[in-house]
């Protein structure tokens, strides 16, 4: 139950429960920046200079200004409210997108001219339409989110919780189980269990010295767990150094001869950061903080553009978790004070010996609990009758996900599906073409398959009919169901299910034609209407 307070006096910038959601929304953005170091660093061959001296200083510049944004927006929301259980939106690096910036733009730019500089580049303007695409969406957003249902907005983020941001932390927990589960426990019985520790320390806090302790503890018998040395300890304290933003302008200009590639992807994503973000600010107010959806999304759009002017090829983003942080005591210093310290860290070189420092593996189990209550909350908000469209907006992220593990794996043995051969493959039981149709714009599949669900349980078959058409509409041009944007040959990316999409579109429209001419209170047929009640 929500706690109010009748005084009008300026609402508390920091609370206790500040410290446990900084250590846990704090880690997770460390997470998210030490992967993406590694990345620049080893999968672009990025020169450090250039790493720690450009990338990294105008992230944590995007960072700074993101995540104060974003507290002055709850501070806002208690006073006017005189709430003080208000929780800030979590923001920072697109996770999804950092990857597919690096391997779909980055990756073969730089590969293909042999300079990843001019990879960094082409990032830039990747960023730069979608900052673009995100201010312009911002003004329609709000329509989209009040006519479709919030089972469909937090299935598919539940999709993206469960697949995208759980399953990797999951396996990384048992590849080092020493570290792993016993961090996971350590974070269980505190943020489910109410467990308190000595003195009050957060459990992020204490998950990350007990994997240090064990890590180290390993290194010092010759051991190799959590896979720190002081060798490699040794080697980051050479990137230390203070390196401010500065204007990247001119690259951004240089990156625009590769224009043709980027918009191929840079609008769908555009759009899928448009959806994550209602699917967010969906997922605050069901927690009970309610945000002006065009503000966020104006928000992201003008910090990432700022990011990317002054050097960033990483999109800023709402994060996925809000109900997370506030169920551990966040309020609104949490948001700031993440950003303050990553602006540090970045400016000041730290993330390379945090690197060398800190098992990843004891950050894993935080990551796994936000992917937990975020999946949970899809089912604990919405009535228990939509839970079949809940399951149903899951799958297309589950598609895309085993995509990406199958395109990996034939990836390092240095071949590719087309090369094995699709029918060879399908013979086998593996259905890559059907991953690669049904994954293809995951979010945004996962949202119409949602919603035709929930109004085909509340026997709403015009609105059903509605979310078919406009799927029928999103497929033809390559949003769903497709890997690139246009219309093919005239007759749409994918026109067998985008044909399918517009006959289940008619069939819907009869039905309502049909419920319309019976009556409201009378069954399509004499079957009894069946639905998922709560069990007693």
């Amino acid at each position: 139950m929500a706690t109010t307070t009748a005084t009008t006096a300026s609402p508390k910038l920091w609370t206790p429960g500040d410290w446990n959601a900084l250590f846990g929304f704090g880690t997770n953005i460390l997470v998210n920046l030490l992967v993406l170091t590694g990345l620049l660093q080893f999968v672009l061959k990025m020169p450090s200079q250039i790493v720690f001296g450009r990338i990294l200083p105008a992230l944590g510049l995007m960072m700074l200004l993101s995540t104060g944004y974003y507290a002055w927006l709850a501070w806002k929301l208690a006073k006017e409210t005189g709430r003080d259980d208000v929780c800030a939106l979590p923001s920072g690096i697109s996770v999804p997108h950092m990857f597919v910036v690096t391997f779909v733009i980055m990756l073969p730019i730089a590969s293909m001219t042999g300079d990843p500089l001019k990879g960094w580049e082409a990032g830039l303007v990747w960023v730069f339409f979608q900052s673009f695409i995100l201010m312009i969406g911002g003004f329609i957003a709000p329509l989209v989110r009040r006519i479709t249902p919030r089972a469909a907005l937090l299935g598919t983020l539940a999709g993206v919780s469960i697949a995208f941001i759980s399953m990797r932390p999951a396996l990384e927990i048992f590849l080092t189980p020493a570290i792993g589960l016993t961090c996971l426990a350590i974070i269980l019985v505190s943020w489910f269990g109410g467990v308190r520790y000595p003195r009050g320390i957060p459990a992020g806090l204490v998950a990350i010295v007990f994997g240090m302790a064990i890590a180290w503890g390993a290194a010092s018998f010759g051991l190799d767990v959590g896979g720190l040395s002081l060798a490699r300890l040794g080697a980051a304290f050479a990137n230390f150094g203070f390196s401010l933003p500065l204007p990247a302008v001119d690259h951004v200009f240089s990156g625009f001869t590769y224009l043709g590639i980027i918009l191929v992807t840079a609008i769908p994503f555009g759009i899928y950061d448009l959806v994550e973000a209602m699917d967010n600010v969906e997922s605050a107010e069901a927690a009970g903080d309610h945000y002006p959806t065009t503000r966020v999304l104006t928000a992201d759009g003008v910090v990432s553009l700022i990011g990317c002017l002054m050097g960033n090829p990483f999109i800023n983003a709402v994060y996925i978790g809000h109900p997370g942080w506030k169920a551990m005591g966040g309020r609104i210093g949490y948001s700031a004070a993440t950003g303050v310290i990553v602006a540090a860290l970045c400016w000041f070189g730290v993330v390379a010996l945090l690197l060398a420092l800190v098992p990843i593996v004891a950050i894993s189990p935080i990551l796994l609990y936000i992917g937990m209550l975020i999946g949970a909350q899809a089912f604990q908000t919405t009535p228990a009758s939509h839970a079949p469209a809940i399951v149903l907006a899951l799958t297309p992220h589950l598609a895309a996900w085993a995509k990406v593990l199958i395109d990996g794996a034939l990836g390092a043995a240095g071949t590719t599906a087309a090369a094995v051969g699709i029918d060879k493959m399908a013979n086998m039981g593996v259905l890559y073409h059907g991953l690669e149709l049904m994954g293809g714009g995951a979010i945004l599949s996962g949202l119409v398959l949602g919603a035709i669900a929930v109004f085909v349980i509340e026997r709403q078959f015009l609105n059903a009919a509605a979310f078919a058409a406009a799927g029928a509409v999103l497929t033809y041009f390559g949003l769903m169901h497709g890997e690139a944007i246009g219309i093919g040959k005239g007759f749409g990316v994918t026109p067998a299910i985008s044909l399918g999409y517009a006959m289940v579109a008619g069939f819907l429209w009869l039905c309502a034609r049909q419920l319309a001419g019976e009556g409201a209170t009378k069954t399509m047929t004499s079957e009894p209407h069946a639905r998922l009640e709560p069990a007693e």
